[in-house]
């Protein structure tokens, strides 16, 4: 009688922390940024956490409590979280958070998987201490999927689980990365990347505009305010969301790569 005791008690759920929200923000350090790009989107998040508008964005929530995770990410099953699951509910939480951030170093690797990196944003979701009123993964990237399966198939998998996706694509092209990247990144991501209620895209075109567009993605996120369509997400117009394995496929061919 004890062990089935024991055993049903095992398998009860265990107690989850109620927060407004529970924020991931994925953040693409793929080998087609460069390590002065890395350092300024790095830069950037610490600097947006630390800014008044998002502090002020936390105080109006419902209760002013969300559980924010950094997570980055590159190829296929390529994911290193820089800071876990914290909770914040105050403007010293979110300088700890940003100071974390500050703190680590970021490792570029190879391939861009944004399939990988939402089924794994799923999989920290479901199994973090938390239960958010909302949920929803804040993706950036810099180029569009080419490896871990059909981007489209992941998103849907994100959505049907009731989590948000936006996206923060960086338009922010240089000579030596133009290969790895397209001129229509912003409509890619909100054709094939972003969607849920009230999903947007907001595109980063000039790196010192970076901290800027951050700050206002996390406070539309942590307030809960329904934005103006800054991109309308899944449109009427046809795209082609296998873009990024084509253009992988054709550079094989021409580089010789395996």
């Amino acid at each position: 009688m004890r062990c089935f005791l024991l055993l049903f008690l095992l398998a009860l759920p265990a107690w989850a922390e109620e927060v407004d929200l529970e924020l991931l923000l994925l953040v693409d350090v793929s080998r087609s940024m460069s390590p002065a790009e890395l350092e300024l989107q790095r830069r950037g998040y610490a600097e947006a956490l630390r800014s008044d508008s998002v502090a002020a964005a936390l105080n109006r929530s419902l209760t002013g409590r969300i559980a924010l995770a950094y997570v980055e990410w590159a190829g296929e099953y390529r994911h290193n979280v820089v800071q876990d699951w914290a909770l914040i509910e105050s403007r010293a939480d979110l300088d700890a958070f940003a100071t974390t951030l500050e703190q680590q170093k970021t490792v570029t690797q190879s391939r861009t998987s944004i399939s990988s990196a939402l089924r794994h944003g799923v999989f920290l979701l479901e199994t973090n201490r938390f239960e958010g009123m909302r949920r929803v993964i804040d993706i950036s990237g810099d180029g569009p999927n080419n490896q871990g399966g059909l981007v489209t198939k992941a998103r849907d998998e994100v959505l049907a689980a009731g989590i948000v996706i936006n996206g923060l694509p960086l338009m922010t092209f240089d000579a030596g990365t133009a290969m790895w990247r397209i001129d229509d990144l912003d409509v890619y991501y909100a054709e094939c990347v972003v969607g849920g209620p009230g999903a947007f895209v907001l595109p980063v075109r000039d790196w010192p505009d970076f901290a800027a567009a951050v700050t206002r993605k996390l406070v539309l996120e942590i307030a809960g305010v329904a934005p103006e369509r800054l991109i309308l997400a899944q449109a009427s117009t046809p795209y082609d969301c296998l873009i990024g394995e084509k253009m992988w496929q054709r550079l094989r061919r021409n580089l010789d790569i395996p």
